[in-house]
């Protein structure tokens, strides 16, 4: 009897007791956060300088885990080919990491020219990362972090696998290692 007298009591009062007690938390009804974007990160340059992500807003952006002592190092050649005919389009980011095979060995200033040298590299270069494993740098883990990226699960399974990136900064394709970069898969996935 008293729990009537007190439904009561608020339906008097012009409180609803359905509205009170059976409304959803916020937080069950509002969205998911937005998944991050690359331009959240700042990595090092091969010769040790911070670089903000965010600086290439409005360009594509491949972004490529490389090594020079490996059967897809010649890959550099096509990635800077791929720079210098749609650079209006793409920006290729190469990250050296010596995760596979020790296939990077060398030290940043080794690996920069090397590339130069061998391949006529002037895509930028980064600081040498790990891109597996716990020491895994955070772009890579972001890269490859579908709850993160909001589209890619998929970490590198060797070098020269890659990353498209569209022009606000999303991730939107993973590339194994045997997707060439002058290949029509990804060139028409750059120019659409």
């Amino acid at each position: 009897m008293k729990a009537f007298v007190l439904i009561g009591a608020l339906l008097a009062s012009g409180l609803s007791f359905y509205h009170q007690n059976s409304a959803p938390a916020m937080t069950e009804t509002t969205a998911p956060a937005a998944a991050g974007t690359v331009y959240d990160f700042t990595v090092k340059s091969i010769d040790g300088k911070d670089v903000k992500l965010s600086q290439y807003k409005g360009k594509k952006l491949l972004i490529v885990n490389t090594a020079s002592e490996c059967g897809y190092t010649p890959q550099y050649k096509e990635l800077e080919e791929l720079y210098k005919k749609h650079g209006d389009k793409v920006t290729v980011l190469g990250f050296p990491a010596n995760n596979f095979g020790g296939q990077e060995p060398g030290t940043e200033a080794q690996i920069a020219t090397f590339c130069e040298k061998n391949y006529g590299v002037t895509f930028p270069l980064f600081s040498k990362v790990s891109v597996k494993g716990d020491d895994t740098a955070p772009l890579y883990k972001f890269l490859a972090d579908k709850s993160k990226n909001g589209a890619v699960g998929d970490a590198p399974t060797w070098n020269f696998c890659k990353y498209l990136v569209d022009e606000q900064g999303h991730v939107v394709a993973f590339y194994p290692s045997k997707v060439t970069p002058m290949s029509d898969e990804l060139v028409a996935a750059i120019l659409k």
